[in-house]
């Protein structure tokens, strides 16, 4: 195995089970390994620490292992299981079946669908699948996980059985651009007969198109589950703004929870098709929603003050790396306090914030400063986060990503 050799006193994070090594870290590379090899990482004194995905950037490994024989040739069947089993003790999914998991009292099942593997989150840096109803889709970002995509697959098959629909490929938008790399999204397995148009899943009862081969990410946000529950829970009455609204997820909720009205506004014209579409999957009637497909800040302009009383603010990642993280606090700012300052009196805001590098302190002072702006007075009701499958790492507390806040808004 090729070998990493890290500085005098830099082993100190790959001790406590962090699995990033920086470049600031090598001292050397014993070998000449291409990206995407698995190399080992040793002190500077020749112990054995990680073997890992070796990359070039800051993030020289992404540390698959801490074990020094962890070569098994079932690797990937073993990590997905282990995935697979957090899912189950977060009552998401069943082993020996690819089937929903129902209610305790034995209802018809809810959910079918939910993220496999979360990353760092899993100990697989570098790798999402995310789970529809007997389809996985994976994302590669990073070229060691790409050149693995293959032995994931039969993994995912050997760990699913012959329930297993399909495994799709959507790496071409996230794996770094390597020259010999052909990132050309596909399917890596296809059952015989299974057809992707116009596929559906459930979520808490609530049905969703996923469209992986040309929607955003792998083709749905599961990771507001629990936060979109939350809107059902306190949309009764309300007349609902959605912003960023991609497919509907929140005002599917927002509907089924008693909406008077509900209006989604995204500026992608696939993503509103689609919206229509889960209206209608859904069995509400067209005069309580509202598509509306253009700038969601310009729209919020225009909105006269009081007209919503309930509104979900949120937008696409506004910094992904720490060079932007200044003008993203500062959209933050100017998208937020344009919400408090329109909403109603007595309304919410649920806001958000999906930027890795914006953390929940950040964004919460961004939002405290947008409130301030407007003058009006305004409650902290309840902080929201990422759910269970998409689980953080505790030596790896950057995974922590999603953040929101419940407002009301006096």
């Amino acid at each position: 195995m090729i070998k990493v050799i890290l500085r005098k006193g830099r082993e100190e994070s790959v001790l406590r089970f962090h699995p990033w090594v920086f470049s600031g870290a090598v001292a050397e590379i014993q070998g000449n390994p291409a990206e995407g090899d698995v190399v080992g990482v040793y002190s500077y004194d020749g112990r054995f620490l990680a073997a890992g995905h070796y990359q070039i950037g800051s993030i020289a490994v992404r540390i698959l292992s801490f074990d020094e024989n962890f070569n098994d040739p079932d690797f990937w069947k073993i990590m997905i299981s282990r995935a697979l089993n957090v899912r189950v003790a977060a009552s998401l999914a069943m082993h020996g079946s690819l089937g929903p998991v129902s209610d305790p009292v034995g209802h018809p099942a809810v959910t079918d669908c939910y993220r496999l593997v979360h990353g760092e989150g899993d100990n697989l840096p570098g790798l999402v699948i995310d789970y529809y109803d007997g389809v996985c889709v994976m994302q590669a970002h990073s070229v060691g996980m790409f050149r693995s995509r293959r032995q994931i697959c039969d993994a995912l098959l050997a760990v699913y059985g012959d329930g297993l629909k399909a495994v799709y490929d959507k790496s071409s938008a996230t794996v770094p651009f390597k020259a010999g790399l052909d990132p050309v999204d596909g399917y890596l397995y296809r059952k015989a007969g299974f057809d992707d148009a116009g596929f559906a899943v459930r979520e808490n009862g609530h049905g969703f198109i996923i469209d992986w081969t040309e929607g955003q990410k792998t083709g749905f946000f599961l990771d507001q589950r629990e936060n979109r529950a939350m809107v059902e829970k306190y949309a009764d009455g309300h007349n609902v703004l959605n912003l960023f609204c991609y497919t509907g997820g929140f005002s599917i909720y927002a509907l089924a929870g008693g909406a008077s009205s509900v209006v989604s506004v995204d500026s992608s014209r696939k993503a509103m098709a689609l919206v229509d579409r889960n209206i209608a999957l859904n069995g509400y009637a067209a005069d309580r929603h509202t598509s509306l497909c253009c700038d969601a800040m310009e729209y919020l302009k225009t909105v006269p003050e009081g007209k919503y009383d309930l509104m979900i603010v949120d937008p696409p990642a506004f910094a992904k790396h720490r060079g932007a993280l200044k003008n993203a606090l500062r959209a933050y700012q100017r998208l937020n306090a344009a919400a408090i300052s329109k909403v109603a009196s007595g309304g919410l805001v649920f806001t958000f914030s999906c930027s890795q590098v914006v953390d929940k302190e950040a964004f919460a002072l961004a939002v405290f400063s947008a409130a301030a702006q407007t003058g009006r007075s305004v409650r902290i009701l309840d902080r929201l986060n990422q759910p269970a499958d998409h689980a953080v790492n505790i030596y790896h507390p950057e995974g922590e990503y999603l953040k929101g806040l419940l407002l009301y808004v006096e």
